[in-house]
């Protein structure tokens, strides 16, 4: 199970384009490899599309600054550094197998709408997107509610929980019973946590802001002969320690990276 966790940054990138960037990042999620992907801070017309053009299942749920949203997405499309997260936004859960369930459990209304998402998938597995409050006692307190409820909502199934979770060093939840919940991988505030699943080898985060042209619009997405060739950990015993792949494309000149955040990819199998 391939899982890919990312903070979209609401389609913009580093240094600002102010332009659509939709095209750059459909681009990237179509070359890597993934079976789930978790995604925070998306523009809310954009999970729809992305299934679309990617051929795969999606659920969003919205979270907060979408009051008058066809107006928003009108400025956001045209100028989205003028609005910024004032674009609007929500979570999503992108799968390449069937989406058997899907809730939404808010967590928090004020100031801002933190919203988690909990999918379980054909074959049982149950994946939860989150992205929690910027003050770590805010989060904190969101995510020790998220746990008890993902944890009672999964029952013995495995289960996955991440996204930006917007703490250095979240804590898993002791005394559960059961197969002890891990963390698979982290970079910064985004992080990931597994019961009854594994790392195959050496659990890892993927060091990967991707780097594309303001001037292209569609990227060609990386070729399966190029995922397969990217470098492995040099550091197995180091679980946090990031791969590396090449984060180049387009022309030499002029690049940015796309959103603020790294992109997290951990494989992971049933344990034993």
């Amino acid at each position: 199970m391939l899982v890919l966790s990312w903070n979209l940054f609401h389609g913009r990138a580093l240094p600002a384009v102010n332009r659509s960037l939709y095209g750059e990042f459909a681009a990237k999620l179509a070359g890597w490899r993934w079976e789930v992907a978790l995604l925070q801070e998306v523009p809310p017309w954009w999970p729809a599309r992305l299934a679309r053009d990617l051929e795969v299942e999606q659920r969003c749920a919205p979270t907060s600054r979408n009051a008058l949203l066809p107006l928003r997405r009108v400025i956001a499309e045209r100028r989205p550094e003028l609005l910024k997260s004032n674009g609007g936004g929500c979570n999503a859960i992108l799968a390449r197998e069937r989406i058997a369930e899907h809730r939404a459990v808010t967590l928090r209304s004020l100031p801002e709408r933190r919203v988690a998402q909990l999918v379980r998938l054909r074959d049982g597995r149950r994946v939860v997107n989150f992205h929690a409050s910027t003050r770590p006692a805010r989060a904190e307190q969101e995510l020790a509610r998220l746990w008890r409820l993902a944890l009672e909502w999964a029952g013995e199934a495995p289960l996955l929980l991440g996204g930006d979770l917007n703490l250095r060093s979240p804590r898993a939840p002791g005394g559960v019973g059961g197969p002890a919940v891990v963390h698979v991988a982290g970079h910064g505030v985004d992080h990931l946590f597994a019961r009854g699943l594994e790392g195959i080898g050496a659990p890892r985060s993927r060091e990967a802001r991707r780097v594309v042209s303001p001037g292209l619009r569609l990227p060609e997405p990386e070729s399966d002969s190029k995922s397969k060739s990217e470098p492995k950990s040099t550091s197995p015993d180091d679980p946090q320690k990031p791969l590396r792949p090449d984060r180049h494309a387009g022309p030499a000149g002029g690049r940015v990276a796309l959103s603020d955040h790294e992109p997290l990819l951990v494989e992971l199998a049933l344990s034993r």
